[in-house]
Protein backbone atom coordinates (compact mmCIF):
# COMPACT_ATOMS: atom_id res chain seq x y z
CA UNK A 1 0.00 0.00 0.00
CA UNK A 2 1.37 3.37 -1.21
CA UNK A 3 2.00 6.66 1.07
CA UNK A 4 -0.28 8.47 -0.32
CA UNK A 5 -3.15 6.56 0.28
CA UNK A 6 -2.53 7.66 4.16
CA UNK A 7 -1.92 11.24 2.89
CA UNK A 8 -4.68 13.06 2.01
CA UNK A 9 -2.45 15.88 0.85
CA UNK A 10 -0.34 13.56 -1.39
CA UNK A 11 -3.28 12.22 -3.03
CA UNK A 12 -4.79 15.76 -4.06
CA UNK A 13 -1.14 17.13 -5.20
CA UNK A 14 -1.54 17.32 -9.34
CA UNK A 15 1.12 16.65 -11.50
CA UNK A 16 2.84 19.62 -13.08
CA UNK A 17 1.80 17.89 -16.37
CA UNK A 18 -1.12 16.44 -16.02
CA UNK A 19 -3.37 16.88 -19.05
CA UNK A 20 -1.17 18.06 -20.60
CA UNK A 21 1.28 16.76 -23.64
CA UNK A 22 4.57 16.00 -22.91
CA UNK A 23 7.64 14.73 -24.97
CA UNK A 24 8.81 15.57 -28.46
CA UNK A 25 6.85 19.04 -29.82
CA UNK A 26 6.54 18.31 -33.57
CA UNK A 27 8.54 20.27 -36.69
CA UNK A 28 6.25 22.64 -38.87
CA UNK A 29 5.65 21.95 -42.41
CA UNK A 30 6.35 24.00 -45.14
CA UNK A 31 2.25 25.53 -45.55
CA UNK A 32 2.27 26.67 -41.56
CA UNK A 33 5.80 28.07 -41.65
CA UNK A 34 4.18 30.38 -44.18
CA UNK A 35 0.65 30.55 -42.39
CA UNK A 36 2.24 31.70 -39.22
CA UNK A 37 4.23 34.40 -41.47
CA UNK A 38 1.34 35.24 -43.02
CA UNK A 39 -0.50 35.76 -39.83
CA UNK A 40 2.13 37.92 -38.42
CA UNK A 41 2.40 40.12 -41.94
CA UNK A 42 -1.51 40.51 -41.25
CA UNK A 43 -0.85 41.85 -37.79
CA UNK A 44 1.88 43.99 -38.26
CA UNK A 45 3.87 42.38 -35.87
CA UNK A 46 7.60 43.14 -37.08
CA UNK A 47 9.30 42.35 -34.12
CA UNK A 48 7.60 38.77 -33.77
CA UNK A 49 8.27 38.14 -37.61
CA UNK A 50 12.08 38.83 -37.41
CA UNK A 51 12.43 36.56 -34.47
CA UNK A 52 10.00 33.63 -35.68
CA UNK A 53 12.58 33.79 -39.23
CA UNK A 54 15.44 34.09 -36.94
CA UNK A 55 14.33 31.15 -35.07
CA UNK A 56 14.01 29.15 -38.39
CA UNK A 57 16.64 29.80 -40.08
CA UNK A 58 19.65 29.70 -36.84
CA UNK A 59 18.11 26.24 -35.31
CA UNK A 60 19.07 27.81 -31.82
CA UNK A 61 17.33 26.47 -28.44
CA UNK A 62 15.25 29.33 -26.81
CA UNK A 63 18.14 30.10 -24.51
CA UNK A 64 20.29 31.05 -27.16
CA UNK A 65 17.63 32.62 -29.64
CA UNK A 66 16.53 34.96 -26.92
CA UNK A 67 20.16 36.35 -26.00
CA UNK A 68 21.12 37.26 -29.68
CA UNK A 69 22.91 40.72 -29.73
CA UNK A 70 22.61 43.28 -32.65
CA UNK A 71 26.40 42.64 -33.14
CA UNK A 72 25.66 38.64 -33.43
CA UNK A 73 23.51 39.32 -36.74
CA UNK A 74 24.76 42.73 -37.74
CA UNK A 75 28.31 43.84 -39.88
CA UNK A 76 28.68 47.27 -41.88
CA UNK A 77 24.89 47.83 -41.21
CA UNK A 78 23.96 44.86 -43.63
CA UNK A 79 22.21 41.93 -41.97
CA UNK A 80 24.70 38.98 -41.67
CA UNK A 81 24.43 36.30 -44.44
CA UNK A 82 26.53 33.32 -41.11
CA UNK A 83 26.19 34.07 -37.83
CA UNK A 84 28.31 32.14 -35.44
CA UNK A 85 26.73 31.54 -31.51
CA UNK A 86 28.14 30.02 -28.33
CA UNK A 87 25.65 27.59 -27.32
CA UNK A 88 24.65 28.14 -23.64
CA UNK A 89 24.51 24.13 -22.85
CA UNK A 90 27.66 22.54 -24.73
CA UNK A 91 29.43 25.86 -24.41
CA UNK A 92 30.31 25.37 -28.05
CA UNK A 93 29.86 27.50 -31.35
CA UNK A 94 27.63 26.93 -34.13
CA UNK A 95 27.20 28.40 -37.17
CA UNK A 96 24.12 29.07 -39.16
CA UNK A 97 22.79 30.82 -42.18
CA UNK A 98 20.60 33.65 -42.81
CA UNK A 99 18.03 33.16 -45.72
CA UNK A 100 16.59 36.49 -47.64
CA UNK A 101 13.31 36.25 -45.55
CA UNK A 102 14.97 36.23 -42.47
CA UNK A 103 17.52 38.97 -43.57
CA UNK A 104 14.79 41.27 -44.82
CA UNK A 105 12.33 40.63 -41.78
CA UNK A 106 15.39 41.57 -39.07
CA UNK A 107 16.64 44.41 -41.17
CA UNK A 108 13.14 45.74 -40.96
CA UNK A 109 12.69 45.31 -37.23
CA UNK A 110 16.04 46.65 -36.68
CA UNK A 111 15.58 49.76 -38.24
CA UNK A 112 12.07 50.01 -36.38
CA UNK A 113 13.82 49.29 -32.97
CA UNK A 114 17.01 50.89 -32.90
CA UNK A 115 19.36 50.78 -30.64
CA UNK A 116 23.65 50.43 -30.61
CA UNK A 117 24.96 46.92 -31.73
CA UNK A 118 25.55 45.90 -27.99
CA UNK A 119 21.86 45.51 -27.27
CA UNK A 120 19.80 42.59 -27.60
CA UNK A 121 17.68 42.58 -30.71
CA UNK A 122 14.76 41.34 -29.17
CA UNK A 123 14.53 43.61 -25.84
CA UNK A 124 11.86 42.77 -22.43
CA UNK A 125 9.14 44.97 -22.58
CA UNK A 126 9.62 45.47 -19.12
CA UNK A 127 13.38 46.09 -19.01
CA UNK A 128 14.53 47.81 -22.06
CA UNK A 129 18.41 46.71 -21.44
CA UNK A 130 17.32 43.13 -20.87
CA UNK A 131 16.37 40.41 -23.61
CA UNK A 132 12.72 38.55 -23.88
CA UNK A 133 12.70 36.08 -21.24
CA UNK A 134 12.38 32.21 -22.87
CA UNK A 135 8.96 32.51 -20.87
CA UNK A 136 7.36 35.03 -23.40
CA UNK A 137 8.99 33.48 -26.44
CA UNK A 138 7.43 30.40 -25.61
CA UNK A 139 4.11 32.45 -25.32
CA UNK A 140 4.57 34.36 -28.37
CA UNK A 141 5.47 30.67 -30.14
CA UNK A 142 1.62 29.62 -28.98
CA UNK A 143 0.18 32.88 -30.09
CA UNK A 144 1.72 32.12 -33.69
CA UNK A 145 0.77 28.56 -33.50
CA UNK A 146 -2.76 28.78 -31.98
CA UNK A 147 -3.22 31.95 -34.65
CA UNK A 148 -3.23 29.74 -37.57
CA UNK A 149 -5.76 27.17 -35.58
CA UNK A 150 -2.95 24.59 -34.28
CA UNK A 151 -2.96 23.15 -31.42
CA UNK A 152 -0.89 24.73 -29.07
CA UNK A 153 0.09 21.61 -27.05
CA UNK A 154 1.52 19.94 -30.28
CA UNK A 155 3.99 22.60 -30.58
CA UNK A 156 6.46 24.78 -29.09
CA UNK A 157 9.94 27.16 -29.05
CA UNK A 158 11.38 23.54 -29.93
CA UNK A 159 8.95 22.92 -32.69
CA UNK A 160 10.50 25.83 -34.68
CA UNK A 161 14.37 24.69 -33.68
CA UNK A 162 13.12 21.37 -34.91
CA UNK A 163 11.83 22.55 -38.00
CA UNK A 164 14.34 23.46 -40.71
CA UNK A 165 16.57 20.30 -39.39
CA UNK A 166 14.08 18.27 -40.10
CA UNK A 167 13.48 19.45 -43.60
CA UNK A 168 17.09 19.50 -44.35
CA UNK A 169 17.34 15.46 -43.51
CA UNK A 170 14.25 14.23 -45.15
CA UNK A 171 16.06 16.27 -48.48
CA UNK A 172 19.53 14.57 -47.59
CA UNK A 173 19.39 12.05 -45.19
CA UNK A 174 22.67 13.36 -44.20
CA UNK A 175 22.68 13.17 -40.00
CA UNK A 176 26.20 14.25 -39.99
CA UNK A 177 25.05 17.88 -41.58
CA UNK A 178 21.77 17.95 -39.45
CA UNK A 179 24.29 17.64 -35.95
CA UNK A 180 26.47 20.14 -37.26
CA UNK A 181 23.42 22.55 -38.01
CA UNK A 182 22.28 21.41 -34.51
CA UNK A 183 24.97 21.78 -32.53
CA UNK A 184 24.86 18.33 -31.36
CA UNK A 185 28.05 16.48 -29.71
CA UNK A 186 26.72 13.30 -30.24
CA UNK A 187 24.96 12.16 -33.26
CA UNK A 188 22.53 9.83 -31.26
CA UNK A 189 21.25 13.30 -29.27
CA UNK A 190 20.56 14.11 -33.23
CA UNK A 191 18.83 11.10 -34.43
CA UNK A 192 16.53 10.79 -30.64
CA UNK A 193 15.73 14.85 -31.31
CA UNK A 194 14.39 14.07 -35.28
CA UNK A 195 12.83 10.58 -34.21
CA UNK A 196 14.59 9.01 -36.74
CA UNK A 197 13.50 5.45 -36.87
CA UNK A 198 13.62 2.29 -38.66
CA UNK A 199 11.02 3.45 -41.77
CA UNK A 200 13.01 6.74 -42.41
CA UNK A 201 16.37 4.14 -42.48
CA UNK A 202 14.35 2.15 -45.03
CA UNK A 203 12.57 4.91 -46.90
CA UNK A 204 16.45 6.06 -47.40
CA UNK A 205 17.69 2.66 -48.17
CA UNK A 206 14.49 2.51 -51.18
CA UNK A 207 15.77 5.28 -52.47
CA UNK A 208 19.29 4.43 -53.34
CA UNK A 209 19.80 2.49 -56.12
CA UNK A 210 23.35 0.55 -56.45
Amino acid sequence: MGLSEFDPAARERVSWNAGRKVGAKRALNHRQIWAIRFFLDQHGRVRDRALFDLAMDSKLRGCDLVKIRISDIVCDRKIRTRVTVVQQKTGRPVQFELMTDARASLLKWLELRGGSLEDFAFPSRTDHAAHISIRQYACLVDEWVTGIGLPGEDDGTHSLRRTKASIIYKATGNLRAVQILLGHTKIESTVRYLGVDVQDALTLAEGTEI
